[in-house]
């Protein structure tokens, strides 16, 4: 069941939280981690699940970065179709934890981190998102699939418009979140 909710402050705590337990669990291993998505974007409702972007040198040897999630009871994902890279989730009857371990430098890794910041600064695209949102989860709730590839077509013109503004201000990630 998609469910679209209104922003909550208290994401940003969440990530603070589990931020610092990848951080710690990871060390140099992780060349970046950030909180990725919409629950990182103040005002942005949401499906209320934590996305964190962890970026590695290599995607090899898997289980430098593997074996440390694991420990922390995060799932291995090695049916991911994202080539990309390497998905992890939260166990069973947890918070929606979803960790994307992308090659740092890469388009994967750099575009999430384009978007949100891009989204933090266009009040306008946030309002606009949100509302495609909404009305995509009320037709598509029971198919998180079909959700996913709906909103794909006007994600593609954030991207365009993320792109322009990035451009624009010669954009660059910042320091990592955690």
């Amino acid at each position: 069941m998609i469910e679209i909710v209104d922003h909550d402050p208290g994401w940003r705590d969440w990530f603070t939280r589990q931020g610092g337990a990848l951080r710690t669990a990871l060390g140099p291993v992780a060349v970046r981690i950030d909180h990725i998505g919409s629950t990182a974007v103040p005002g942005l409702a949401a499906k209320p699940y934590l996305d964190v972007q962890v970026s590695v040198a290599s995607f090899h040897p898997l289980a430098l970065y593997r074996d440390p999630l694991e420990r922390l009871g995060l799932r291995f994902r090695a049916d991911n179709p994202e080539l990309t890279k390497r998905y992890f989730r939260e166990q069973d009857g947890t918070p929606r934890v979803h960790v994307h371990v992308r090659r740092a430098g890469s388009f994967s890794e750099q575009l999430p981190l384009l978007m949100r910041d891009f989204l933090r600064e266009d009040d306008a695209s946030v309002r606009e998102y949100e509302a495609v949102k909404r009305e995509i989860a009320d037709r598509c709730a029971d198919v998180p699939q079909l959700y996913a590839e709906e909103k794909q077509p006007f994600v593609w013109t954030l991207v365009a418009r993320a792109d322009a503004w990035a451009q624009r201000i010669g954009w660059e990630p910042g320091p990592s979140d955690a």
